[in-house]
Parts: C-alpha cells; structure tokens; sequence
C-alpha cells in the first residue's frame, strides 16, 4: 500500500502462503507468529474507476444498487466458505436494507470480503497471501483520537519488529446524515516535501500539497528540516476533523540504506520506512463502503525503481552513478547500472536489518502459482499487466509472457479515495 499502490508482502523464508486468520477484534494485537505471510500494498489497489466516488465509509445511495451487490457478496460467501443458510441470511439482509438503508455484516462476512477485495487487486502482484491478510474490525471507531491509536495500533501490530504481517483497519462507515472519517495520508509514514521560495525541495515532491495541508493545521515540523521528516497523520472524525496528530516516533520502524561492496553508498544519506501501509482508500463490501489503513511488506523494487530513482521523486540516480564513477555522458546504460546498485541496496539493507522484503523475480513466480491454483480453481484471475510487469521485470519472469482478465468487480474492491481539498 508504493508508492504508489499496495505493498507487497516479502518473507525471508517462505510462510504458509494459505495461512488464514480470525478477524481481530479492536484491541486485540495479532500473535508475533501468526499471519507473517506476504502482503501486497506495492500498487495502489485499482477498480472499475481509477478512484471511487462515493465518500469513505457511506454506501450506495441507490437501493437497488445496495440490494444487489450485497446478494452477490453473500452468495460468493456463502458459496466459498461451504456454509448453510444463504436464504435466511439474504432475508435478513434485505429486511436490514429497507428499514435503514443500509445492513451490517457480521465479522466473518467483513473479514472475507477484505481477503477478495485482495485477491482481485489487479495491481498487486503480492496478493498470493490475500488468505494470510489480518483483519482488524474497528466498525466502532469514528472519532479522530479513536482513529489516531487505532493507526498506532496498525503499525505497532503490522511492523512487528521487521517480521511484516499483513493487515487491514476497517473503520467506521458513515451513518445518514454524517460525515464520513477520513485518513488523508497517501500512506501512515511518508515524508515530508519541504518548497522553498525559488520552488526547490526538500524532501519527497510527492508530498509537497500534503506538507501544505499539515502546515496550514498548524504543524510546523522538526528545526531542522531534512529529507526524511515523517508527516504528520490528517484524520476527519465524526467529532473534528481535519485534526492533525503527529505520528509516534517508537512505532516508526526505518532501515538505512548500504550496499555491501560500496562504502560511499551510506554517505547518501538514504533510509526508507520498513511498512508500506497504504492510508487513503476504501474497501467496497456488498456495497458498503469503509474508510480502511491496509499494509503489507515491500517489493525492493518499489523503494530503489520508484521512490528512490524517479525523478520526480528523491531522484538518486545521478548520485548512485556518480559514486560509481560512470560517465553518463557516454555509457548509455549507466541508468541500468545505478539501478540495479540501487536495488541491490536496498534488498541488503532490509535483510541486515531484519524487515521482511521481496524482490521481483521471487513476485513473478509466487503470482504464477497463485494464477494457477485460482485458474484451477475455476476463478478468474484479474490483472493489470503494466503494473504486475514493472520495471526491473524482465521477459524471462512468468508473469509477462501472459495477460489477464480486467477490470476487476467493482464488489468487494479496495479503492482509491479522491482527494481532499485544503
């Protein structure tokens, strides 16, 4: 949940890929050996539409929309999952809809439909573990503090001292007549994108209208600004909103960037957060739409190809190739070399440090075995091929000398919000 997407989870060794577990209620913390599977935010979960319109948290105002998609979510479930009483259920559910608008599933419906909305992300090549995703049903949290510990929560409980587990918050959706809550954070740890008066910045670009909104609240960051400044969280709650609360130092877990054949690499000054734990999307659910934080573990790749070498981001690559002596005037490759210095910095830095990482060659063939075994399951294998083949992705991996079913169904679906004005 990249840069740009979702995580990716990654294993030093292989777990379980087919682990499951129970929903965790709101205070409950995951065992430190349960769920360590792969996770998936490296791609920013897409749907039918590149980003939902309807607020986090409400649900379709169109009952008949509402009705539909809920029955389909509870077929597939009750289907699935092999249990008796799809009748019964469907009747509660319809008589739930047209007294409220709306209808609540139970804690196992939820956490099911969390885990699909996974695994038909089309954009996360990592959801070969959508079974191993953890739950947290946090229906009853609308209030900003309440968001606040529950998000400290999140990373304390996803981290887990390097060893990522994979994991979804699901908030509170909107009641009538309410606002909904709201995360604005792209991601729970971010850096901040400092502009000067001639434009220049410091820090991640990426994050300059972010920075904005947080100094405009009142935040105005440490001293002595640098290039690693860990934002602020934005919350709208039912109470107040946007309230700002600073994001607890000790539930921060970095890794410093070195490569193990270049000393000068650690002169850059580079680090990187351990948990990509995407923030401002919404999970869809038999038409019930709530506010959710969702994390997994990094693809190496993310960090060095995009964060760290794009240059509308931290842009290093002249730097990587200036270390390395290559005369970039010349050698027509020296991006390709940087890169891969880059990368296989980042893949080393993570291992030494204990965090959980993946790289793209291990992705493409995990997401060959998950095609498989949901082709020979009978299931359609939903994929957006751009992003399952990015850059370093090579034609010898599995995952590209093939296509897939696309869009994904829109229920259940992980959803990008749009964005908030200041």
């Amino acid at each position: 949940m990249t840069d740009s997407g979702l995580p990716v989870m990654a294993a030093a060794s292989r777990p379980d890929e087919q682990a499951s577990h129970p929903t965790e209620a709101a205070a409950g913390a995951p065992s430190s050996q349960a769920g360590v599977s792969h996770g998936c935010p490296a791609h920013r979960p897409s749907s039918r539409d590149e980003t939902s319109n309807a607020a986090p948290g409400s649900q379709d105002s169109d009952p008949a929309t509402l009705l539909t998609d809920a029955q389909a979510f509870l077929t597939r479930y009750f289907h699935e999952t092999e249990r008796a009483g799809l009748r019964s259920r469907l009747t509660r559910m319809r008589r739930e809809v047209e007294a409220s608008g709306t209808w609540w599933q139970t804690a196992d419906e939820l956490a099911f439909g969390a885990r699909l909305a996974w695994r038909n992300a089309e954009r996360c090549i990592g959801r070969a573990r959508w079974s191993a995703l953890h739950v947290r049903d946090l229906r009853g949290c609308n209030r900003a503090h309440q968001i606040r510990t529950e998000l400290e929560n999140h990373l304390n409980f996803s981290t887990n001292g390097g060893a990522i587990v994979p994991m979804i918050s699901i908030f509170a959706p909107a009641s009538t007549g309410e606002p909904a809550v709201r995360i604005r954070n792209p991601q729970l740890i971010r850096y901040a994108g400092w502009t000067d008066a001639h434009g220049n910045v410091t820090g991640d670009p990426a994050q300059t209208r972010l920075t904005d909104q947080a100094l405009q609240l009142g935040w105005r960051g440490p001293s002595n600004r640098t290039r690693f400044d860990v934002l602020p969280w934005i919350i709208d709650g039912l109470d107040i909103g946007p309230a700002l609360f600073p994001v607890p130092a000790s539930s921060v877990l970095e890794v410093e960037l070195r490569h193990p054949q270049h000393p000068w690499f650690a002169l850059l000054g580079l680090r990187w957060p351990a948990l990509p734990a995407i923030s401002d999307m919404t999970l869809r659910v038999g038409g019930v739409i709530y506010p959710c934080a969702f994390s997994g573990s990094y693809m190496a790749s993310e960090i060095a190809s995009r964060n760290l070498a794009d240059p509308t981001r931290y842009n290093q690559l002249p730097a990587v190739a200036r270390g390395l002596g290559l005369d970039v005037r010349r050698d027509r490759l020296w991006r390709d070399k940087a890169l891969l210095v880059l990368n296989e910095a980042v893949l080393w830095s993570f291992h030494a440090a204990g965090v959980r990482i993946t790289d793209h060659h291990r992705e493409s063939i995990t997401f060959a075995r998950f095609t498989a075994r949901e082709e020979a399951a009978g299931r359609p294998v939903y994929g957006d091929w751009s992003w399952l083949n990015s850059y370093p992705m090579t034609p010898q991996d599995p995952s590209w000398g093939r296509y897939y079913a696309s869009p994904p169904p829109r229920d259940p679906g992980l959803h990008a919000s749009a964005p908030v004005a200041p």
